[in-house]
């Protein structure tokens, strides 16, 4: 009797004897919650405590234990608030992380996701992931670069078009020219504010509008259109063609999971992730629909957080530009990313194209090109700007003689059989390039090409399949980067526990876990 009452409680219910199970007991002692409470405990609150107003009575439940529940569920694969209100009332390991609280509700736990936990989910994933750097889990050596493709919430057939809108702006312009010479949306709204004083408004059946007043009202139609497309305009920037009507930060792109097979877009984000020693280091989310323009920010915010920089960055070919070569050559970081062109060069269709530079001999001393005639392009004209603290240079090279060539038709294109042949070339982009080459052609790059793969793609791949996230749940950028540094946690304590059960963490580690 005195074992079972301390195992349980015992007390009376309607004349029954009741046994309340204590989840203590029931709870395996390497559960994967016992790793999550314990390292989220060790998470400095101050700033989400800080979020909530000291007037008012206070939150039936704490927050330090809803975002422990946030993000178990996420770790567990349950995203939808009803679902996690619903495991708080009947898992166990749910209602361990509760300590006895009450279960809260799906509004609840809604609110908290895209309310105050927003506001910090952010700072507490670089929180956890420093901790991660101090258990010798993580370092700032090498950081693998990937992206993804994630599908938003909003409707998948209510979406703006760049195009469309600037062709419907400029007919909207030209009929208001004609009308009143108007050249802004602001003036022509002051004139209509001006004439709407003047004009006596007449409406209803039986009445006769008079022609001013038709017109007035032609021209505020034609005055909201234009104030609708500048705001469309205004969404999509100089980088986006598209967006969606329910969610203004989602842009359509080209999904791999394209369960229709017909390649139609989706409303979706650019997710970016930096993975070190298996770990998801840093994320961040786009609206771009290409990689290009995304590792500049993404590495400035990781090194913002971390007060560190990665000695090298790998990355695949979708992120290779001039930028982000300048960039990374300014931070003294070791460029690991695979030129564009660099499987392109092996095969035999490429090497046959022999009017392309990269098939021709190059003399670096006389700064000459050599054609496969053995006839020479020598440097006619270059222009140089200064970009990122460096001098870009364009050059154009021309060849000598092309008169009496029998390669001709195959090099040269132009149509003007006097014209000789030239080549364009960045001549920096094209330098920057060819050390890039070098570089993952080492045995070190051959290495971290062959990790990135594995960490970098694997950890999208865990995250889509394991974790079972192929859509987000909210609208707008901030909703969705609080999904992120959710799911991003969940993953990195899932692999914290997996290594721990494989052994694979250092031994002061996991003698301080598991005691």
């Amino acid at each position: 009797m005195n074992i079972k009452q301390n195992q349980c409680n015992v007390y009376e219910r309607n004349g029954q004897l009741v046994f309340t199970l204590n989840s203590e007991i029931v709870l395996p002692k390497d559960a994967p919650v016992r790793l999550l409470s314990a390292q989220l405990e060790e998470l400095d609150y101050e700033k989400l405590y800080r979020a909530y107003s000291p007037k008012g009575r206070k939150s039936a439940a704490d927050p330090r234990v809803l975002f422990k529940v946030l993000v178990h569920g996420y770790l567990c694969g349950i995203y939808s608030s009803r679902k996690l209100e619903e495991a708080c009332r009947y898992r166990i390991d749910f209602m361990w992380l509760l300590e006895d609280s009450k279960a809260p509700d799906h509004a609840t736990l809604a609110r908290f996701r895209t309310g105050r936990c927003r506001e910090v989910v952010e700072d507490l994933f670089y929180q956890f992931v420093n901790q991660l750097e101090e258990m010798g889990e993580t370092d700032h050596k090498t950081v693998f670069i990937d992206g993804t493709k994630i599908e938003s919430r909003a409707g998948r057939y209510r979406f703006v078009w760049r195009k469309s809108v600037e062709k419907q702006l400029a007919k909207v312009k030209q009929q208001v020219e004609e009308a009143t010479s108007c050249t802004t949306a602001a003036e022509l709204r002051r004139r209509q504010e001006d004439a709407a004083q003047k004009l006596c408004f007449v409406h209803g059946s039986g009445k006769r509008k008079s022609p001013e007043q038709k017109e007035w009202e032609r021209l505020s139609g034609l005055l909201e259109r234009w104030e609708k497309y500048e705001h469309s305009l205004t969404v999509l920037g100089k980088t986006r063609n598209s967006y969606a009507k329910t969610d203004e930060d989602a842009t359509f792109m080209r999904m791999k999971e394209d369960h229709m097979r017909n390649g139609q877009l989706k409303p979706g984000y650019n997710v970016q992730i930096g993975v070190n020693s298996e770990y998801i280091t840093g994320i961040e989310v786009f609206s771009d629909r290409n990689d290009v323009k995304t590792l500049r920010p993404m590495l400035r915010r990781m090194e913002r957080f971390h007060q560190a920089r990665y000695e090298e960055v790998t990355a695949d070919a979708g992120y290779e530009s001039l930028d982000n070569y300048l960039y990374l050559d300014t931070m003294g970081q070791i460029c690991f990313i695979k030129p564009a062109n660099h499987d392109q060069k092996k095969s035999k269709k490429f090497k046959k194209q022999i009017g392309r530079a990269e098939n021709m001999t190059y003399d670096p001393d006389e700064d000459c090109f050599t054609c496969t005639q053995g006839r020479r392009l020598p440097l006619r004209r270059e222009c140089s700007e200064w970009k990122d603290g460096q001098l870009v240079s364009n050059s154009w090279y021309r060849c000598e003689n092309c008169v009496g060539c029998p390669c001709r038709a195959q090099c040269c294109r132009a149509k003007n059989a006097d014209r000789p042949k030239e080549i364009v070339l960045q001549k920096t982009f094209w330098e920057k390039r060819a050390q890039a080459a070098v570089n993952i052609s080492t045995d070190r790059g051959i290495h971290l090409r062959l990790c990135r793969s594995i960490q970098a793609e694997g950890a999208f791949a865990l995250l889509k399949q394991d974790f079972g996230f192929r859509r987000f749940l909210t609208r707008g950028r901030a909703n969705v980067r609080t999904e992120l540094f959710l799911l991003a946690l969940a993953f990195n304590l899932k692999k914290l526990w997996r290594k721990r059960e494989h052994g694979r963490l250092q031994v002061c580690v996991s003698e301080k876990l598991t005691a």
